[in-house]
């Protein structure tokens, strides 16, 4: 029998540590593990690297900026490049998903290099009475803005597929709306993902900064503060109780985050809890200008080390980008005020976590592919098919070079956006190819797949 590849002489991270096997793929699958090499139709040469479970981007805002069917093209570019196999859609349709959700699958469905999956953001009781059609449609995960009112609702949709111009809104939401989508949730076995600040505090905090005529990120991280977070994480959580719903906190960045994110676990509230990459590299002591502007901000030095401290008592689960498709000219404002929150992250996740992470003794190989896939895939319902190398599961795998020093470049992941904030780094360790259901998307640092092999990946619900 003739398989399609066989992966030779790579170190294969796998949940029983590190294997010295040659890795055999057949029909898109992980079919062997074996010292031989078997008769196959290509072999890939991976000397000196590192086999790692493909990575899943939990967090992904593309659509926003410009339509999917360009988004999904330059965005799965991008994550390719970077290693990851699965990016997760954070969709915000501005409208009713039984009407408008159909034209954003079809987008999709041809124009992803990469596998990926789709979160839905419920803004209303509307949408959430539409929840169980998502689920029929392959959503089987759903978000929550808590900072979205008042007078800090503005919001961007997600564009129409072919559309041209940006697609803005106002969100208020009720504490109805967040009561049926926790009770939907939870009667349909699905994660609610939570962007927990409260946007009472917020709009007063960023009132009086104004009013003192305070700028830069020192004063938008005071604006949003730690509490803003605590206050939303204790009123969602104690919701949440009461249906059985499971949370999944993004973004979370602070000390105080983290600790009312655990008294709340020992309140009995199912939670799980994603950071990312800035969190665990940027301060607002040490960055200047608006590039790193995000939402909820990036703190200090120290909630820094607090993070990297919790992802060693194993109280994060999983590390996503919160990457967002925008551009220079919309993101730099005259002030920080005016400056658009977030930034793009997809392609610098795994090179940053290799060598501020890996290559630093803060984490090892096997806390990395739990960190970027394998919890990822148990908690959103893909395993045991993605999120760990192993027999019968698909052939997402990326291959590391742990030694490999480069610079980081905007230009060389070519998305959409023409800036990041890691711009110039140094960093050592990046992934070196990329390989999705079986098929080269990313050889030797260089595209080799086309757009529209990625699919809409196929998930369980409970």
């Amino acid at each position: 029998m003739t398989v399609d590849s066989v992966i030779i002489d790579s170190h294969v991270i796998s949940q029983n540590g590190m294997l010295e096997r040659n890795i055999v793929i057949n029909d898109g699958k992980i079919v062997d593990f074996t010292t031989d090499i078997p008769q196959c139709d290509k072999k890939i040469n991976a000397r000196g690297l590192v086999a790692i479970p493909g990575l899943i981007d939990t967090h992904v805002h593309y659509g926003v900026y410009s339509p999917i069917d360009e988004a999904a093209k330059t965005e799965s570019r991008a994550a390719a490049l970077g290693g990851v196999t699965t990016m997760m859609r954070m969709l915000r349709l501005g409208r009713s998903y039984k009407m408008h959700l159909n034209a954003q699958l079809a987008a999709s469905a041809t124009s992803h290099y990469v596998d990926y999956a789709i979160h839905g953001t419920i803004f209303d009781e509307k949408q959430a009475a539409e929840m169980k059609f998502c689920t029929e449609k392959g959503i089987t995960s759903f978000k929550l803005y808590m900072n979205l009112g008042g007078e800090v609702g503005h919001v961007y949709m997600d564009m129409d597929p072919g559309a041209t111009s940006l697609f803005e809104s106002t969100v208020q939401l009720e504490t109805s709306t967040i009561r049926a989508v926790l009770a939907n949730a939870a009667s349909l076995h699905c994660p609610v993902l939570v962007h927990a600040e409260d946007y009472q505090m917020c709009e007063c905090g960023i009132k009086k900064a104004k009013e003192h005529n305070r700028d830069g990120l020192p004063a938008w991280s005071e604006s949003r503060p730690p509490d803003s977070e605590v206050k939303s994480i204790k009123r969602i959580s104690e919701i949440a109780r009461e249906f059985g719903t499971t949370l999944y906190f993004v973004h979370i960045g602070s000390a105080a985050a983290l600790a009312a994110i655990q008294e709340e676990k020992n309140r009995g509230t199912k939670i799980f809890v994603e950071t990312c990459p800035h969190y665990l590299t940027l301060s607002y002591e040490k960055q200047s200008g608006y590039l790193a502007k995000v939402m909820p901000p990036i703190r200090t030095s120290q909630d820094v080390e607090h993070v990297w401290i919790a992802i060693s008592k194993n109280q994060i689960d999983t590390i996503g980008t919160d990457h967002v498709a925008n551009r220079l000219k919309l993101k730099i404002g005259q002030d920080v005020w005016s400056s658009l929150a977030g930034f793009p992250g997809i392609g610098t996740l795994l090179p940053i976590l290799l060598s501020e992470g890996v290559n630093k003794n803060r984490i090892n190989l096997l806390q990395l592919a739990h960190l970027t896939s394998t919890n990822a895939a148990k908690i959103f319902g893909m395993y045991p098919q993605k999120g760990e190398i192993q027999k019968g599961a698909d052939a997402d795998i990326t291959l590391i070079d742990l030694k490999k020093e480069q610079k980081v470049e905007s230009q060389f992941f070519g998305a959409f956006s023409d800036y990041l904030v890691y711009e110039g780094w140094k960093l050592k360790g990046w992934p070196q190819t990329t390989m999705v259901r079986g098929n080269l998307v990313t050889e030797n640092m260089q595209v080799v797949g086309k757009p529209g092999y990625g699919m809409l990946v196929s998930r369980r619900l409970g």
